[in-house]
């Protein structure tokens, strides 16, 4: 199988992740961002028939679906340690 077929695969399962998420859900999206790649880790709280906006500890990210090239749930943050006395 060629790396753009491989790369398909991987779109459509991205998309799939995407389409079947709910509002709330924490994920990570990786998307073309100019020459490169940019990770989006946060929790789903939009999505529309062209993009998904991810709320990020460093604010809101709008995706683009026709960018998105992965995409996973993960589990929650762990909690924050307590200081050490």
């Amino acid at each position: 199988m060629t790396d753009s077929g491989q790369d398909a695969i991987a779109r459509a399962h991205a998309l799939g992740v995407l389409r079947d998420a709910a509002i709330g859900d924490r994920l990570v999206v990786r998307a073309h961002h100019g020459d490169g790649a940019r990770d989006a880790l946060g929790v789903l709280v939009a999505r529309s028939a062209g993009a998904v906006t991810i709320d990020t500890r460093r604010g809101p990210v709008e995706v683009r679906l026709a960018d998105v090239v992965a995409a996973k749930p993960v589990p929650p943050p762990p909690a924050p340690r307590s200081r050490r006395p």
